[in-house]
């Protein structure tokens, strides 16, 4: 089986929530649509599962044109952030709840059922109600009941965002398990980056409506195509700065000067902005090779486990995850440094030039050099 949106719009009172898209998910697989709140996400899954319908634009299933069909013509179940079950009947009763909706012999719904208990860890709540339950036991009796329901289509919006830490943790470790058990189409919405690169599966970037980038999530994440994708990718936000390549030296916005070493090596001269995340940002001593930057530090934030750093550089907001605890204080000035060899490199236009991941896209930059040529022309 597959689902298709095939060149897609929706627009509501006049302003469009989902702008030209299209998507082909197979049976199997699990796509993350990953992207902040209003980006889309849920009008998506929406329009997936018959609950809207496209302004434009077709839904095909196995090719066949779904679009007028709504959602009792399909087959397709919904998990959503707020857990929804039934308070006055038992776990079993809710997981069994469809299947005596549509009319399934007892044997094959205590059989069903017992699998959907199984696979979610929840045999020993069977006969409990869900007020007897946890948080993380009340959302996978969700997840199990939209399971047992057999859809060959499955949307899970934000499913784990009102959960504490802790269930959120079991429940992401569990849920790649869960999919690849099921073997139907799973569709995952998140805000948040980590989720998906725990998860796996396809990411699909989302950004006010639009898909950005669709790809295995590893390669998303490592080939950002654009900033904006590198972004939406990036939880604490994306380090930026500007810079200059010239005659074999990198200039930076703040007038830092270092050899074009690393990614910056290849990389034709002119004007680029570099991105970088968190984790890749070093404060304090730092090995050779690195390039420095003096930093005054507006706020530090202690987890536990991790420090978040934040600082301002040349009317920049950056900041440094580090591990342990590290206390510095707002004004305090300290030297922070990026590593050359794990950045990303965008051209004027946005567009990835050199990361890590590729070390340096030729194409990108045949393009770059195209443009830059009819600009100067023009000129």
């Amino acid at each position: 089986m597959s689902v298709t949106l095939q060149n897609v719009t929706r627009t509501v009172d006049g302003i469009p929530t989902i702008r030209d898209v299209s998507l082909t998910l197979e049976r199997g697989t699990l796509s993350v649509l990953l992207g902040p709140t209003l980006s889309g996400k849920t009008s998506i899954m929406r329009l997936l599962a018959g609950l809207d319908k496209p302004t434009t634009g077709r839904v095909l299933v196995d090719g066949k044109d779904v679009t007028g069909f709504d959602v009792r013509q399909r087959s397709v179940a919904m998990v959503y952030q707020q857990f929804i079950n039934y308070p006055s009947l038992t776990v079993y009763e809710n997981i069994a709840s469809p299947l005596r909706v549509q009319g399934k012999p007892r044997a094959e719904i205590e059989k069903r059922v017992a699998e959907a208990a199984g696979l979610l860890r929840l045999e020993p709540y069977l006969k409990r109600t869900p007020l007897q339950l946890s948080g993380g036991q009340q959302q996978r009796t969700a997840i199990a009941r939209a399971l047992v329901k057999g859809a060959d289509l499955v949307l899970l919006d934000e499913p784990l965002a009102n959960l504490d830490y802790k269930l959120r943790e079991e429940l992401r470790t569990e849920l790649p398990r869960i999919f690849e058990a099921s073997g139907a189409i799973f569709v995952y919405a998140t805000t948040e980056p980590s989720e998906a690169l725990l998860l796996g599966g396809n990411t699909v970037c989302m950004w006010e409506g639009q898909t950005l980038q669709i790809g295995e999530t590893p390669k998303v994440y490592r080939h950002p195509d654009t900033m904006r994708v590198a972004q939406v990718f990036s939880d604490p936000p994306l380090n930026i700065i500007g810079i200059e390549k010239k005659n074999g030296e990198v200039i930076y916005t703040g007038g830092e000067k270092a050899p074009a070493a690393g990614l910056y090596a290849n990389v034709p001269d002119g004007t680029y902005r570099v991105g970088f995340r968190a984790h890749q940002l070093e404060v304090g001593d730092t090995a050779a090779g690195r390039h420095k930057f003096s930093a005054t530090v507006t706020v530090t934030e202690i987890t536990g486990s991790e420090s978040f750093v934040h600082v301002h550089v040349h009317g920049s907001d950056w900041v440094s995850v580090l591990h342990g605890v590290h206390e510095y204080e707002p004004g305090q000035v300290l030297s922070v440094a990026l590593d050359p060899d794990n950045i990303f490199v965008f051209d004027a236009a946005d567009r990835l030039v050199a990361s890590s991941a590729t070390a340096f896209s030729s194409e990108v930059l045949s393009g770059s050099r195209e443009e830059n040529a009819s600009t100067n022309k023009s000129n």
